[in-house]
């Protein structure tokens, strides 16, 4: 089994401008992928609609930038999804 990890970080300890209890949305969005095939399909073949359909009803309030950053992610895998998603936020 693959475990997905999501680096993230407070400003002072590595720079970044988010807090960790502030990517709530986007550990909830994986935690989604992680448990459901249908999603984590979506999700990798047609992020917009997986963000506009939200998971069991419950939507995703991502950040602009977290959205933008989900929709232009291709990969096959969902641990290469999290690793460019990751990869993402860092650079950004």
């Amino acid at each position: 089994m693959t475990m997905l990890s999501l680096d993230v970080y407070s400003a002072s300890s590595r720079g970044f401008q988010k807090a960790p209890g502030a990517r709530s949305a986007l550990h909830r969005l994986f935690a989604a992928a992680v448990v459901s095939d249908q999603f984590r399909k979506m999700l990798l073949r047609a992020p917009e609609e997986a963000l506009a359909n939200g998971y069991l009803g419950q939507t995703f309030p991502l950040t602009d930038q977290e959205k933008r950053i989900i929709k232009t992610i291709r990969a096959e895998t969902l641990t290469d999804f999290a690793q460019k998603v990751n990869q993402a936020l860092k650079t950004t």
